[in-house]
């Protein structure tokens, strides 16, 4: 029987789509409506084959945008929300240099409307009702900047963003905060290292790794390789952010990470490995038809990006002790099971692909519009190295 619905915004995206999917599994009393903006990062092909049926009544989409004051009440009057999850996020840092405005009107502006109409909503519903409505809100660790070789994140960590993308991200927390301490909405945020896992935009490191690898394109690497980025897998991710909504303390912010800290060259040769066991490099014709006989041949070294911050990592302690959270998946085996589903997945590939799959170099703060792209930026996809609620 269905007692509860969960407003899950951005739930067309990377974490948002793996989170309708495991919700709608392990919570059987939930009905989930999604609310998303269809941009490029969000996509259909993310939620098709569902574990729950629409027609059961426990699945609804809406296509809507948070930034939209009559999108989002529309949403609230019409489902009655009784939990709002906000996933939506526009998260890659490359494209936030090139173009920040996006980023402020989804993050910052989307975040304030969904505010609102949850406050409305709070204030309306009976008394006795009150103390089960929620506000998740989910973040990033890079709001806090970067870290030196030693050292974690935690929720007590100052926020100190380096991005247009993580500015944005960080300005939507301090909003969901004030909210809490301002109105008594009873709010939480959560805060993640790196997602993996299926069905993420092929922009970001790892889906891109992969597909360059399997057509036989070069792997680029920011820098010396050497940046550090604690990894989750999406599944460990999603699990966390059930248990806080379900079991945290109003007003509070809860760490997720994956105990994987990972250098960007690691990663990549880790996804390399894992192709010659999949889909060994010497039955692949894209690149047998090159002479090449390893993946690792394929890897080059590129300019990094402007303000890139060195290393991320996150204590979850707070989340292990609280929520009774832990990370469930160890990397090397959860990236094999994640290139194998992109290996296993060339519909969604193709899919993606014909929705306008953008490989390609973006985020040069110094870059002259108009001025022709260099061999290396025609020849190669620069990854996008972090990850959030998107």
């Amino acid at each position: 029987m269905i007692s509860q619905t969960w407003l899950v915004t951005g739930g067309a995206g990377f974490i948002g789509s793996n989170f309708v999917r495991w919700a709608l599994e392990h919570r059987p009393q939930v009905r989930i409506v999604v609310l998303d903006k269809l941009t490029y990062a969000g996509s259909l092909e993310n939620l098709r084959d569902l574990p729950g049926d629409p027609d059961t009544g426990r699945y609804e989409f809406v296509k809507g945008d948070i930034a939209s004051t009559a999108d989002v009440r529309a949403s609230f009057e019409s489902f009655a929300p009784t939990a709002v999850l906000n996933f939506a996020a526009e998260s890659h840092v490359d494209r936030s240099i090139d173009g920040p405005r996006a980023f402020i009107d989804t993050n910052l502006v989307g975040t304030f409307e969904l505010l609102e109409a949850a406050r409305m909503r709070f204030a309306e519903l009976p008394e006795g009702d009150r103390g089960t409505f929620r506000f998740l809100h989910v973040s990033t660790d890079e709001v806090y900047g970067t870290l030196g070789s030693e050292g974690y994140f935690t929720e007590e960590t100052p926020y100190a963003p380096n991005s247009p993308y993580s500015a944005s991200k960080a300005g939507a927390d301090l909003l969901v905060r004030a909210y809490h301490r301002t109105y008594g909405l009873p709010t939480i945020t959560t805060n993640c290292s790196n997602n993996y896992g299926p069905l993420q935009y092929p922009e970001k490191l790892i889906p891109l790794i992969v597909l360059n690898a399997i057509e036989g394109k070069p792997l680029p690497i920011y820098g010396d390789g050497g940046n550090v980025r604690d990894w989750i897998y999406v599944e460990d991710h999603c699990a966390g952010i059930t248990r806080a909504l379900e079991a945290g303390n109003v007003g509070e912010q809860y760490a997720f990470g994956g105990k994987s800290e990972r250098s960007n060259l690691q990663v990549v040769e880790g996804i390399c490995s894992a192709l010659e066991s999949l889909r060994p490099a010497k039955l692949n014709p894209a690149l047998k038809s090159k002479g090449i006989d390893s993946y690792h041949e394929l890897m080059s070294f590129v300019e990094d990006r402007p303000g890139h911050d060195r290393r991320y990592a996150i204590d979850a302690s707070k989340s292990e002790r609280e929520l009774g959270w832990q990370p469930a998946y160890d990397f090397e085996v959860a990236l094999e099971r994640t290139v194998a589903w992109y290996l296993e997945h060339e519909v969604w590939r193709d899919a993606i692909a014909a929705e306008g799959d953008e490989r390609s170099r973006q985020g040069l703060a110094t870059a002259t519009r108009g001025e022709p792209e260099s061999d290396l930026s025609r020849a190669a996809s620069i990854p996008e190295i972090s990850e959030e609620g998107s």
